[in-house]
C-alpha cells in the first residue's frame, strides 16, 4: 500500500456494530383510577415491546457524536418522556387514560400502545397500565386491574425485567404493578406507588382523591459494543461503562441529554 493509501485508511471512519436497549419513561397513574403505561421498549437483542422481533443493530462510526436522551417518568396524570439513541426513539408511556409507548388504563377501552414498543392498557376506570410484555388487566371496581408485565433482556450480561405497567386504583383493592417495576395501585386511603427508577415502568393510580398518584419510572439506554472500543459519555449525561466481558463492553446511561462517541 502507498503512503497516501495508508494515510487514507487511517483517517477513514472505522465502523462497528452497537446493540441497544432504549426504554422511555413510564406514564404516571391516572386520576380516574387507571394505571400508567410502561415506556416504549425497543431493542436489537431480544424481544421488543408488544412481543415484536428484535430490530437491526446500528452501524456506528468511531469519533462521531450520537445523541442520547433519557426520558423522565411522568407525574400523576402525565405521560413519560421519550428516550433516544441515535436514530432510535422510544415513546414515553401513557398516563392512566392516555396512549403512549404502552397505554394507560382507560374507560371504557384501554388506551393503545405504540406498535412494536408496548401494549394497551386495561379496560375500565380502574384498568391496569400496559406493560412492555403484556397488556394491563381490566378493572372493575372495587378492584383495580393489574399492570401488564414487562420484558426480560440480557444485554448487560444478566437477565433483567423492566417496563411493567402500573396497577389501577380500586375502592377495595388496588391492582398490582406489572413485573419489571410497575407501581402498585392504591385502595381507599392509599397512595399509588411509583414505578421503579430506570425501568420505564408505569405508576400506580389511587381511588381516593385525597391520595397521591404514582409517578412513572425514568427510562434507560443500554449499549453493547466490541471490547476494543471505549465510549465517551458526554456532558449532560449520567452513565457508566462496564469492564470487558465475552468480547464486549456495555454502557448504561441513566439520566440526561447529551452525546456519546467511541474511540
Amino acid at each position: 500500500m502507498t503512503l497516501i493509501g495508508i494515510i487514507a485508511s487511517q483517517n477513514y471512519p472505522r465502523t462497528f456494530t452497537v446493540d441497544f436497549l432504549v426504554i422511555a419513561g413510564g406514564g404516571g397513574g391516572g386520576g380516574d383510577g387507571g394505571g400508567g403505561g410502561a415506556g416504549g421498549y425497543r431493542t436489537s437483542s431480544g424481544t421488543s415491546g408488544g412481543g415484536s422481533s428484535a430490530e437491526s443493530s446500528l452501524t456506528i462510526s468511531a469519533n462521531t457524536n450520537y445523541t442520547v436522551t433519557i426520558g423522565g417518568g411522568g407525574g400523576g396524570n402525565g405521560n413519560g418522556g421519550n428516550s433516544t439513541f441515535s436514530t432510535i426513539t422510544s415513546t414515553g408511556g401513557g398516563c392512566g387514560a392516555n396512549s403512549g409507548g404502552s397505554g394507560g388504563g382507560k374507560n371504557p377501552t384501554g388506551a393503545s400502545g405504540t406498535p412494536n414498543q408496548g401494549t394497551k392498557g386495561g379496560n375500565g376506570y380502574t384498568g391496569g397500565g400496559g406493560g412492555a410484555g403484556t397488556a394491563g388487566s381490566n378493572g372493575t371496581d372495587p378492584n383495580g386491574g393489574n399492570g401488564g408485565n414487562g420484558l426480560s433482556n440480557s444485554l448487560t450480561g444478566s437477565a433483567v425485567t423492566r417496563a411493567g405497567g402500573g396497577g389501577g386504583g380500586g375502592s377495595s383493592t388496588g391492582g398490582t404493578g406489572g413485573t419489571g417495576g410497575g407501581g402498585n395501585g392504591g385502595a381507599t386511603g392509599q397512595n399509588g406507588q411509583n414505578g421503579s427508577t430506570n425501568t420505564g415502568s408505569g405508576g400506580g393510580s389511587r381511588w381516593t382523591l385525597a391520595n397521591s398518584l404514582g409517578n412513572g419510572g425514568s427510562g434507560v439506554v443500554i449499549l453493547r459494543y466490541p471490547d476494543s472500543k471505549t465510549i465517551t459519555i458526554g456532558a449532560g449525561l449520567t452513565g457508566t461503562e462496564s469492564s470487558a466481558s465475552g468480547g464486549y463492553k456495555r454502557a448504561t446511561i441513566t439520566a440526561g441529554t447529551g452525546n456519546v462517541s467511541w474511540s
